[in-house]
């Protein structure tokens, strides 16, 4: 692998100069405050989304030809980075909210500006191809239930994917692959179901969402895997690769925050049978130390490959290697994230338990987010494969 510094580096001033990512920074205080509220809500507060939408967080990967901002996808990485530190559930609604939007290049214009040019729109859904959509005429009859649902309560538009059927048959691209797309229709339509009863990420109303024979136009669906952007931008270039960057911006920002918590109580709990503070056991120091170097490597990895995929990006088509780094970075920017908390968590002893203590929330957060199918294990056979010179499927890339 190359490493393109000046590439990363360039990203880096404009990240750090970025006003989105300094109010992202300076909500701290005021977002780490309600993490319980929103734990025991089970969802974002209405106020906070609306704060969100307002300020611009789900507009980071609409096209600017439709209103957005269309970041650089590394000061993107760093805004849900940065929302994540101070709430995980949040950082991830954030992030679900921004990836769907990015969808937005891919529709037809008349249908994408009358969802996206809303200054205060936040879209959701899941992307999976788990409903059934009839092709009629205008458009298609679309019908399923979708797990992991997050935000969709406090969404304008939902979207849902669903493989197309003909006179009740999937309709075939190629032998043994049915036609699969997704489908945006308006949040009203849909019956959520109030699932969301989990360890983690408990505020992010990951509910399921249901749809039943909800007529969709045609102009409303698009195909990531089957068609090229309409806008053709580098951004869009990796679709699959920026729907799951957000996965590990929002575990490294939890480890970042069980790290900080860490160091603040090491340096006012007093270990009672050893009369000295928690900063002063070797094992703290070399668990803050691990982690620390832990975390700030597997970031390393994951802006320098998104920093490499959107140079490729502007030069013309992304290679299938470049693509699979970025989802080994992503990958291992996760799993490595939950070490680091795990470590932290151990660290603390007992204080870690109490509902008080926000290790315990970033220890169920981030292992919530590592069970997330885009940064499974099973990612490593897939890119380690690829690496290796072996031909496999590569459309989840």
């Amino acid at each position: 692998m190359t490493s393109p510094l000046p590439h990363a580096a360039s990203a880096h001033a404009e990240a750090s100069s970025h006003p989105l990512l300094s109010a992202a920074e300076a909500m701290f205080p005021r977002l780490s405050a309600r993490s319980e509220e929103i734990e025991n809500a089970r969802r974002l507060p209405p106020d906070l989304a609306a704060e969100l939408a307002r300020d611009g967080y789900f507009r980071m990967m609409i096209p600017e030809a439709l209103g957005g901002l269309e970041l650089h996808p590394a000061v993107s990485f760093q805004v849900m980075e940065s929302i994540a530190k101070a709430d995980g559930s949040t950082g991830w609604c954030v992030m679900i909210g921004a990836a769907t939007a990015l969808t937005a290049a891919w529709m037809f214009e008349p249908a994408a500006r009358a969802i996206f040019t809303r200054p205060d729109v936040i879209t959701g859904g899941v992307a999976a191809p788990i409903g059934r959509a009839e092709h009629v005429e205008g458009g298609y009859r679309l019908s399923g239930r979708w797990p992991w649902a997050s935000g969709a309560q406090h969404c304008h538009w939902l979207v849902g994917g669903a493989i197309v059927t003909e006179g009740g048959k999937p309709r075939m691209v190629r032998e043994g692959v049915p036609e699969m797309r997704s489908f945006f229709f308006p949040a009203e339509r849909a019956v959520l179901h109030d699932t969301w009863f989990a360890q983690g990420l408990c505020g992010t109303g990951s509910v399921d969402m249901e749809a039943k024979d909800v007529f969709v136009p045609d102009e409303y669906t698009f195909s990531l895997s089957g068609q090229a952007p309409r806008i053709a931008r580098p951004l869009y270039g990796y679709a699959f690769g920026l729907l799951g960057m957000g996965i590990s911006a929002v575990a490294l920002g939890i480890a970042r925050r069980a790290i900080d918590e860490l160091m603040s109580l090491a340096g006012r709990k007093t270990l009672m049978l050893e009369r000295r503070l928690l900063s002063a056991r070797p094992a703290a120091q070399e668990a803050i130390a691990d982690a620390e170097a832990t975390v700030r490597s597997a970031r390393a990895f994951m802006l320098e490959a998104l920093n490499t995929i959107h140079a490729e990006s502007t030069r013309g088509p992304v290679s299938v290697r470049t693509r699979a780094e970025l989802r080994l970075a992503m990958t291992h920017a996760t799993r490595s994230a939950a070490r680091a908390v795990d470590r932290m968590y151990e660290a603390a002893g007992g204080t870690a338990v109490f509902r008080a203590s926000p290790l315990q929330r970033c220890f169920r957060d981030v292992h919530t987010a590592t069970q997330h199918a885009m940064v499974s294990p099973a990612t490593l056979e897939l890119t380690g494969g690829l690496l290796l010179g072996l031909e496999l499927p590569t459309f989840t890339l």
